[in-house]
């Protein structure tokens, strides 16, 4: 990735998205890449911000946050920026942990319930040998 700009299929076959969602992503307002006739050029700043949505997707965010998020890039400074993105970062964390023990408690349950149905199948084939 050492050229200027990027066509829409050296960004798909770079960061394996279909055309489909990088245009998506222009819709949305969260790239910009420049224009030629019909051809879209991706530059060095939207494959960075292309990097940051798919790690702010990975972790969970809703593309508005993320949207956010990246806007601060432009607006801020680099230090007002980074304190906002570590808040964001530790809110999904908490969230994450809260998904986390509640998974934990149904897993629980499950196996509890997993538990009772070997229990009631031991005792029917135990009834039937005795028949």
């Amino acid at each position: 990735m050492t050229t200027e700009t990027m066509t829409i299929r050296e960004m798909c076959e770079a960061f394996d998205v279909t055309p489909r969602t990088l245009r998506f992503y222009e819709a949305k307002e969260l790239l910009f890449p420049k224009r030629e006739g019909q051809k879209r050029l991706f530059t060095r700043r939207d494959r960075a911000r292309l990097t940051l949505i798919q790690r702010g997707k990975r972790f969970g965010f809703p593309l508005e946050e993320i949207r956010q998020i990246l806007d601060l890039y432009e607006l801020e400074s680099e230090r007002a920026q980074l304190i906002e993105t570590r808040s964001a970062f530790k809110r999904r964390r908490i969230e994450l942990d809260e998904q986390i023990r509640a998974l934990e408690a149904v897993r629980s349950e499950l196996d509890e319930q997993i538990e009772w149905v070997n229990t009631q199948i031991d005792g029917r084939e135990e009834s039937v040998n005795v028949a």
